[in-house]
């Protein structure tokens, strides 16, 4: 069709007009007005996600540089749950429920996951994610014995994947003001560090009676199993809050749950986040054991002050500190506290939460990553080889195993039921 000079000259000037109109970038798009550009978030997916792993979830929405898009559960219940939280909070229907984790872990858009299954798969899937490519916070006990922890540290290392431990206690401002005294020499040379494990019992994991099993759309149970020997199903163990070896697998116990927080901030305190105490002796109630450095470590239920849960004291030559989930601290002596501080009870993970994202995004190590974890969760696993024996041990924190010891070697890890692997 033929068109005249006028007509092309007309419907050039409109052509121009429109391309001359601005167009409308809302500011939150661009990272503006106090928001994040969809490109520089953090993809999140979360794995077992019960009370606490809630909990966690809560901490990371409300972080702007968050983006939440699966969900992976064994259970149809809280697939549907957490898919309405993250749905309600973003305005759409985005968030995708997954049952195998697998799928979950070969998504190229997940950046990190969140783990706060059962404490049988935190080392799997750690480790699985880590070699999948994704940054991990997974809640604690991280692992079930000393051989799971020596690997969760290797593999962090190897796949140089961002690793955080759920022992949140490392960032809070109480524990962390305590933990300097010691760590910096304000309290004289450090004599003994002492830790609170809610209980030092062991005990290995039981069966309960067999239930009628769902429908595995509706709850997983072999992928609720996953590598821990397999037991019959059971309506109370699927429904518990913490899974059922909470404390630790084969000799697990008080002094894995709690311990996994007090031990881990007495190594730091110590200056022992790259190695574990080399002696330990059950001694009168109390679990007693001794440090490269000659520090004295103690786990104890009994004799502490009115501080809340989780206490840890920290003795020197010349002072003392102790402090509690209450937020308060007491020494030997006003100069060591100085002026007055912020006070925060009770245990919250946002301070933690926040760390670990800062570090995804600077690839620098985390107040917790995986060499921490391994060290600390290996004293724990070693003090209650030596409650489950009840007798003293010996421990060589190189080749990190009891020097002549077969039965307590023995006890540095367990099978995994078939086909699982950590590799």
């Amino acid at each position: 069709m033929k068109m005249n000079r006028r007509d092309f000259l007309k419907s050039a000037a409109t052509a121009g007009a429109a391309i001359a109109l601005p167009t409308f970038i809302p500011a939150r798009a661009l990272g503006r007005d106090g928001a994040v550009a969809p490109s520089e978030r953090i993809n999140l997916g979360a794995i077992g996600i019960g009370n606490r792993g809630s909990y966690d979830l809560g901490c990371f929405l409300e972080e702007i540089d968050v983006q939440f898009t699966t969900i992976c559960d064994v259970k149809e219940s809280r697939r549907q749950a957490v898919k309405q939280r993250a749905d309600e909070k973003y305005g759409n229907k985005d968030c995708v429920m997954i049952r195998d984790y697998h799928e979950l872990l070969a998504l190229d858009s997940i950046d990190a996951v969140l783990i706060a299954t059962g404490p049988n798969w935190h080392c799997l899937m750690s480790t699985s994610a880590a070699k999948a490519g994704k940054d991990v916070y997974c809640e604690k006990p991280c692992t079930k014995n000393i051989v799971e922890s020596i690997k969760l540290a290797q593999i962090f290392r190897r796949t140089g994947r961002v690793f955080q431990a759920g022992t949140q206690r490392r960032s809070l401002p109480n524990f962390g003001f305590a933990m300097d005294l010691a760590r910096n020499g304000k309290l004289g040379k450090l004599q003994s560090v002492h830790a609170h494990p809610a209980g030092l019992g062991t005990h290995t994991s039981g069966w309960e009676p067999a239930d009628p099993e769902p429908p595995k759309e509706e709850i997983d149970w072999d992928l609720y199993l996953g590598p821990a020997a397999w037991r019959p199903f059971n309506k109370r163990t699927a429904a518990s809050a913490f899974g059922f070896e909470k404390g630790g697998g084969l000799v697990g116990g008080g002094c894995l749950e709690w311990g996994s927080h007090c031990v881990d901030l007495c190594q730091y305190a110590n200056n022992a986040d790259n190695t574990s105490c080399v002696e330990y002796e059950p001694k009168d109630g109390q679990l007693h054991a001794i440090y490269p450095n000659g520090v004295k470590l103690v786990i104890r239920n009994d004799g502490w002050l009115p501080l809340g849960s989780c206490p840890v004291r920290f003795e020197g030559e010349t002072g003392w500190v102790e402090t509690g989930d209450n937020g308060d601290i007491i020494a030997s002596s006003q100069e060591l506290l100085g002026g007055q501080r912020p006070k925060i009870g009770g245990y919250p993970a946002n301070f933690h939460i926040r760390n670990f994202l800062d570090c995804v995004r600077s690839r620098a190590s985390t107040r917790a990553n995986a060499d921490a974890a391994c060290h600390s969760h290996i004293t724990c696993h070693a003090a209650n080889i030596s409650l489950f024996l009840n007798r003293k041990l010996k421990f060589d924190p190189v080749k990190n195993d009891f020097p002549g010891d077969e039965e307590a070697n023995r006890l540095r890890s367990e099978a995994l039921r078939e086909p699982w692997r950590i590799v």
